[in-house]
C-alpha cells in the first residue's frame, strides 16, 4: 500500500486531482492536509467524491493542520511521514491582490514548511509541485520551461511570493530531492460543464459584459490588444495533464508548462468574449497607466466595471510561454489544452446559471 500527502483539498484544483491519482492504484491512499476552518467542507467534498467512485471508500484520509506552521502543526509528524510515497502540494493563497506578508507566510514559508516534511519521508519517491507560469513576472519573450530567475519585475505579491517559493523548490530539488513542478496558465472553469470555484481573471470582463443591458457593450482595452496575447487553460486540461504527468517516469526532475501553446491575443479573445456572451462590443482604447488611475482613484469607475486594477496588468503581459516539456510527454495520450474560443460558451453558460460565485480565494 502506498500513501501519498496531499495540500490544497479541498480547493478548486485538488479536488478533481486528487481521485484522478488515486486511480493510479487500487493500494494507493491520501491523507489530505486541511485546515480546521475547511474541515466541514473537505469532509463533504470526501463524501462527494465517495459518491461518485465507491472504490475511493476508506481511501482518502484528513487531517487537520496548516502549511504556515512548523511540522505543518501535525502531532507526531514523523509518524505521518513514515509510510509516505508522494507528497503533492497545492495549498496557496491564488489572489493577485494579496499582501505581501500573507503571501510570504503562506506560499513561500508553507512550502519551506511542506518541503522539510517531504525531506523527512524515508520513502519518498517524488514531490509534486503546483507552481503558476507567472513566476515569469513581466518577463518581455518567451519564457521557458528552464527559466526562472530572469531577473523579472513583479505585477503583484502573488507573482513574487510563488517565484521566492518556487526559487526554494528547485534549490531542494538540486540538492537531491525527487520532485515534479507543474505551471498552470491562467486556470478558468471546466471547458464542458463551464464549472468552476471563482470568478476572476477574465471572468472579470465577462461579468462586465454580461450585465451591460444592451446588444452593444463597452469595453476598455489598454495597450496594444493585437501585440498581447492572454493565456488562458480550463481546469480539467490542468486536471489530466498532471495526473498524466505525475505517473509518467520521465517527469522526474522537470518542469511543465501547463499553458495554451497557442494563447489567443486579446482582440481575438475580446472577439470570442463577444460572441459567446452575444455584444457586439464597442473597444474604447486606453492608456494602462490611466486605467489603472481610473478603477483606483476616480470614485464610482471600480463599482461600475468591477474589474479589479491588479487584473488590468495581464491585457499588456508581455511574455510568451513555452511549452516544449509538455507537449512533448503529453504527446500520444489524448491530452492537450483546447482553444478557449472552445469553450468560453461554457463558461459563460455556467456563469448565466450561477451569478453568485465570488472572486475570494481560500485563505
Amino acid at each position: 500500500m502506498s500513501t501519498i500527502f496531499f495540500t490544497g483539498f479541498p480547493g478548486f484544483l485538488g479536488v478533481q486531482l486528487l481521485p484522478r491519482v488515486l486511480q493510479r492504484s487500487p493500494d494507493d491512499h491520501a491523507l489530505c492536509l486541511v485546515q480546521a476552518k475547511f474541515a466541514d467542507l473537505a469532509r463533504r467534498r470526501v463524501d462527494e467524491l465517495v459518491g461518485n467512485d465507491p472504490s475511493l471508500e476508506g481511501r482518502i484520509k484528513l487531517v487537520e493542520g496548516d502549511i504556515t506552521l512548523p511540522n505543518l502543526g501535525l502531532d507526531d509528524p514523523a509518524a505521518k511521514a513514515a509510510d509516505l510515497s508522494e507528497v503533492w502540494h497545492l495549498a496557496a493563497v491564488y489572489d493577485l491582490s494579496v499582501p505581501r506578508e500573507i503571501g510570504m507566510r503562506i506560499n513561500v514559508d508553507g512550502t519551506r514548511h511542506v518541503l522539510d516534511f517531504a525531506e523527512s519521508a524515508p520513502g519518498l519517491s517524488r514531490l509534486q509541485y503546483v507552481s503558476t507560469c507567472y513566476v515569469s513576472g513581466r518577463y518581455a519573450g518567451i519564457f521557458k520551461e528552464s527559466d526562472l530567475d530572469k531577473g523579472q519585475r513583479f505585477n503583484n505579491f502573488y507573482e513574487e511570493t510563488k517565484f521566492l517559493a518556487e526559487v526554494d523548490v528547485q534549490e531542494r530539488m538540486k540538492a537531491g530531492l525527487p520532485a515534479t513542478i507543474y505551471r498552470p496558465a491562467i486556470v478558468v472553469g471546466d471547458s464542458t460543464t463551464g464549472e468552476t470555484q471563482k470568478y476572476d481573471g477574465p471572468y472579470f470582463a465577462l461579468q462586465w459584459l454580461l450585465r451591460q443591458p444592451f446588444r452593444f457593450a463597452v469595453m476598455p482595452v489598454v495597450g496594444d490588444p493585437t501585440a498581447v496575447r492572454l493565456n488562458v487553460v480550463p481546469r480539467d486540461f490542468v486536471v489530466s495533464a498532471i495526473a498524466q504527468l505525475s505517473g509518467d517516469a520521465r517527469s522526474k526532475d522537470k518542469v511543465y508548462q501547463l499553458a495554451d501553446p497557442n494563447p489567443l491575443t486579446i482582440d481575438e479573445l475580446l472577439t470570442v468574449m463577444g460572441e459567446a456572451t452575444g455584444k457586439r462590443l464597442i473597444r474604447i482604447p486606453l492608456t494602462k497607466r490611466f486605467a489603472k488611475f481610473a478603477v483606483e482613484k476616480i470614485p464610482g469607475v471600480y463599482q461600475l466595471l468591477r474589474i479589479p486594477s491588479d487584473a488590468i496588468d495581464y491585457f499588456t503581459h508581455p511574455t510568451f510561454y513555452d511549452t516544449t516539456n509538455t507537449s512533448t510527454d503529453l504527446e500520444g495520450t489524448g491530452v492537450s489544452c483546447p482553444s478557449i474560443a472552445s469553450y468560453l460558451p461554457s463558461l459563460v453558460a455556467f456563469m448565466k446559471v450561477h451569478p453568485g460565485i465570488s472572486a475570494t480565494a481560500m485563505i
